[in-house]
């Protein structure tokens, strides 16, 4: 399938662009040992990781992807876990292969470029300078720059919004079920890359319109855009 007539691209942040898995496995290990809960390691934590840090520690703690913890010791875990992130955020956190080719190759194309995440700001903008992107993005939406966050259309027609482009000419890419479901529900096509994270599950069963198995496929699809 072609996107010919793409004007915007929406990436996702973590699963699409960047490998952050050993940074948050890091920080939820260390905060498990320090709340005396055994550590689940990385292979458990990339499976919860999709919906924001709130809902990561709760299913450390609780080691169910919906369930609630006591709230005094989810506010403890919280607490360390945002503490150990702000200086662990991109220790080890790396940019997939062909990513930022991918996004030099848009931008002399002149497409407009969005990175839409739910990652709070206060660790998303930090990271974007890190990994050298952050000036790549014409616009930057955090899980916490709106009201509502994916799998809520809202960041993506804010996005669409904000450079005046209509959505059947946008394409989201993303790596989870969050970013079908908003592109979906914003009326944008969707990309998925297969080597995400998506809590374990294939993304195909997502039903995107197309996958790649790396960014530096992406072109491909938009030739002629």
């Amino acid at each position: 399938m072609k996107f010919t007539n793409t004007a915007m691209v929406l990436f996702d942040l973590d699963g699409t662009l960047v490998n952050s898995i050993p940074d948050l496995a890091y920080c939820v290990d260390e905060m498990m040992r320090q709340v005396g809960l055994p550590p689940p390691g990385q292979e458990q934590v990339a499976r919860w990781v999709g919906n924001g840090v709130e809902r990561l520690v709760k299913r450390a703690l609780t080691s169910d992807f919906s369930a609630e913890p006591a709230a005094p010791l989810f506010e403890q875990a919280l607490a360390l876990f945002l503490e150990l992130y702000a200086v662990n955020h991109s220790r080890n956190s790396r940019l997939y292969p062909e990513a930022k080719a991918t996004l030099e190759w848009l931008r002399v194309r002149e497409i407009h470029l969005a990175c839409v995440t739910n990652k709070a700001a206060r660790f998303t903008l930090p990271l974007l300078a890190h990994l050298g992107i952050a000036s790549c993005f014409g616009l930057v939406l955090s899980g916490d720059s709106l009201p509502a966050k994916k799998p809520d259309p809202l960041p993506l027609l804010r996005a669409a919004e904000f450079f005046q482009v209509k959505p059947d000419r946008c394409l989201m890419v993303g790596d989870s079920v969050n970013d079908v479901q908003a592109a979906r529900a914003a009326g944008f096509p969707v990309v998925a890359v297969s080597y995400g994270y998506n809590h374990g599950l294939d993304i195909r069963s997502a039903e995107p319109d197309a996958v790649i198995d790396s960014l530096g496929d992406l072109p491909a699809l938009l030739a002629g855009s």
